[in-house]
């Protein structure tokens, strides 16, 4: 599985788990249960479930006007991941996880999702 898709499927594993009260690991074999589960999906799951307080915080610490209870579930989970990325995995470029958040929230979120999720990325990097 390459990181695309094990992203993608993390998405929608966490977007369950914000919508659902299942914990994380339940939720993975429940989604993937003919599949093998990959590394880095199982490490992005885990990782932001693990430090989801964390991460809301840096995300809510670079909003402006909103809260992080007013985001969309889609929005937040994408953003959770991105953090995610960019705060605890050392091998991905931030350009990267920003990039694939962006194309994640033009796939599942509204037309301005994506812009949204770059905004929001954008100002926890700099």
């Amino acid at each position: 599985m390459n990181r695309h898709t094990a992203r993608e499927k993390a998405f929608q594993i966490l977007f369950q788990l914000d919508i659902n009260d299942i914990n994380p690991g339940e939720a993975a074999e429940e989604y993937l249960e003919t599949m093998e589960i990959d590394e880095f999906l199982r490490k992005l799951v885990q990782g932001v479930a693990t430090n989801k307080a964390t991460i809301d915080n840096t995300i809510s610490e670079h909003l402006e006007n909103w809260s992080i209870q007013r985001i969309a579930s889609v929005e937040k989970t994408i953003l959770r991941i991105a953090t995610y990325e960019i705060k605890y995995v050392e091998d991905i470029p931030t350009n990267v996880s920003i990039n694939e958040a962006v194309e994640l929230a033009n796939t599942y979120g509204d037309e301005k999702s994506g812009k949204f999720v770059n905004g929001v990325l954008s100002k926890i990097v700099a």
